[in-house]
């Protein structure tokens, strides 16, 4: 049977033409951890576990100037381009693949294909370069739930000293590398001299790579995806100088709504938390109530965490999202101000980010009028990321900037409401 060449690959071969040979070799060692030579791909737990001992560093330059480097190099990745094939291109007829053994929860995945967006959903390109000094690490987190890799970013103004963490979630489908071109979220990082780590979750747990926040056993503390993503922010504090007052959680989409779930469950950790198209805590108990979530909210899941369960929080959501209805925002409030013991004053304005969307911001006050939760519905806008960068999937670029507002919000509003040291 005639091989397929992977789109990825011929992206690959392209790069190499262009004399981009680190980001090419980044995209072909990152296709599925693709093995060249037998076509199989390898997850975390797999036979080829990724190395768990050191974090290791990306190349951070794409360019070589020996021209005898750039042309064995290139001889090498067109070479790749040419052998390497999707897992199941020569499959035999019975055997059984990713696609042949399928996982229920992947339609979560799909829901989010089938979104109508008009924004790219492929990143266009590799990411993009970092200033001397900042780091973008690779490392590897395991615990009685299971194990999940993850990337680090640490500014170039780092110095050892105690930091701000931001911890993100992707959303279905995308990967870490992607999330982080899209959000831009590694140069807000600069700006403010902050870290930010990006857990990834594994085509094993969900082959559409969604976290799994309409699952009972992730929606706890102490156990499944809540206890990894929390495991990862705790060896990240051991390993390098945190902040422990100023760690958050954010997250698009399935990212948005696993970040809510672990911001209730672990508000000893984290001090706000910032939900992109997400969806409330406790939702969807199941794939089936997790689809009618999606097409319409649950109002009911506002009543269900105890009093002070919510941390200071910060959403985002279009209005015209087909994926995550645009109630699932309101209802993330509405959940957020049941939970309060005291109650809080809206203050509502309207605005329009230059050359794009209009918004409507929903800032809700204390008594001290400190902002301790805020509301932003992009109007117009779908089911990606606003103020975004098309160097990622689901972003759109026509939206207020959710990245800088977030981090804003986390370090001008919830300082003093975050876990003491």
């Amino acid at each position: 049977m005639k091989s397929i060449l992977h789109p990825a690959m011929v992206e690959a071969a392209r790069l190499t033409r262009a004399g981009q040979l680190a980001a090419a070799s980044r995209l072909i060692l990152g296709l599925l951890r693709v093995d060249v030579t037998t076509g199989a791909a390898s997850e975390p737990g797999a036979e080829n576990p990724p190395p768990r001992l050191p974090f290791t560093i990306e190349a951070t330059a794409d360019r070589t100037d020996d021209p005898a480097a750039q042309a064995s190099q290139a001889e090498s990745l067109e070479t790749a381009a040419e052998t390497t094939r999707p897992m199941d291109a020569d499959a035999p007829t019975g055997s059984t693949s990713s696609d042949r053994l399928r996982d229920p929860s992947s339609d979560i995945g799909k829901g989010l294909q089938n979104g109508a967006s008009p924004m790219p959903r492929r990143p266009s390109g590799p990411l993009p370069p970092w200033p001397e000094g900042a780091r973008f690490l690779t490392a590897h987190f395991e615990n009685r739930a299971g194990s999940r890799n993850y990337r680090l970013y640490i500014p170039s103004s780092y110095r050892g000293e105690a930091a701000p963490l931001l911890v993100m979630l992707h959303g279905c489908t995308q990967s870490v590398e992607d999330f982080a071109a899209g959000t831009r979220m590694n140069m807000v990082a600069e700006e403010r001299g902050c870290l930010v780590a990006y857990p990834e979750q594994a085509k094993s747990a969900n082959l559409s790579k969604c976290w799994n926040w309409f699952k009972p056993a992730d929606q706890q503390r102490g156990s499944g995806e809540p206890s990894l993503i929390a495991g990862i922010t705790q060896q990240i504090a051991r390993d390098f100088a945190v902040d422990q007052r100023r760690i958050y959680v954010a997250g698009l989409s399935a990212g948005g709504a696993t970040a809510a779930i672990v911001g209730a469950a672990y508000p000893d950790i984290y001090a706000a938390v910032g939900v992109h198209s997400g969806l409330a805590v406790g939702a969807a108990s199941d794939l089936p109530s997790a689809l009618a979530a999606m097409r319409q909210g649950n109002a009911a899941a506002a009543g269900r965490l105890g009093s002070g369960a919510i941390l200071p929080i910060i959403v985002f959501h279009g209005d015209s999202d087909s994926t995550v209805h645009p109630a699932n925002g309101a209802h993330i409030i509405e959940q957020a101000k049941s939970s309060r013991l005291s109650g809080l004053r809206p203050v509502a304005q309207r605005g329009q980010a230059p050359g794009g969307h209009a918004y409507s911001r929903t800032c809700y006050l204390d008594a001290q009028d400190q902002a301790v939760m805020e509301l932003w519905i992009v109007h117009t806008a779908g089911h990606a990321w606003s103020g975004g960068s098309q160097t990622g999937s689901y972003t759109d670029p026509h939206g207020p900037d959710a990245s800088r507002e977030m981090v804003r919000f986390f370090f001008d509003h919830a300082l003093q409401a975050g876990p003491s040291p």
